[in-house]
């Protein structure tokens, strides 16, 4: 698998799980189960254009030293795990609501898609980056003033549209790629 389609795989299944755990009430039923249904078709369609990529003639590109999944990615990611996991326990000794937990989540998620953007000298994965902390920071806020119910939706639902459209469009784009190599 080229290293550029397992990261859209990655984004893709994080994606569709803040969709599907986080896509419930307040919206109305119907309304949730298309969101869930969309988010299912969407990373069906990514890993079916990442395998189809895949088959395509390889060429060398040019990549960061060391691939796209090096130390420095390494660091990024454990960063991220520090944060993820301190922060939850910080929000909970704050006495913060369990909604809070998602916008955290989108929050240190975004942010360490911003800190990849630099490592990988790829500033497309910024604009996800920058919509993800941007939800995280809107569900804080929100948390801040009570409006729990909308958490969920804002920092959740919105923050996994956002990872199925970066991996979707990252997929698209290589499946295309691979076409023109190979014709």
């Amino acid at each position: 698998m080229r290293q550029e389609n397992l990261g859209a795989l990655i984004g893709a299944v994080f994606g569709a799980v803040f969709v599907f755990v986080n896509t419930s009430d307040p919206l109305p039923g119907p309304a949730a189960l298309v969101l869930k249904v969309l988010a299912a078709v969407a990373l069906a369609a990514i890993v079916l254009l990442a395998v189809l990529a895949n088959k395509a003639p390889r060429v060398a590109e040019a990549r960061p030293s060391g691939g796209m999944f090096g130390k420095r990615y390494g660091l990024v990611v454990a960063a991220e795990a520090v944060l993820l996991f301190g922060g939850i326990a910080v929000l909970r000794l704050l006495g913060a609501p369990g909604q809070a937990n998602v916008a955290w989540i989108a929050f240190v998620v975004g942010v360490h898609f911003l800190a990849l953007a630099g490592v990988w000298r790829r500033s497309s994965i910024a604009v996800p980056g920058v919509l993800l902390t941007v939800f995280g920071i809107a569900g804080l806020a929100m948390a801040g003033i009570g409006a729990l119910a909308w958490i969920p939706l804002v920092s959740g639902t919105l923050s996994g549209i956002t990872l199925l459209a970066g991996s979707l469009t990252a997929t698209a784009q290589s499946f295309a790629r691979s076409r023109s190599r190979g014709a």
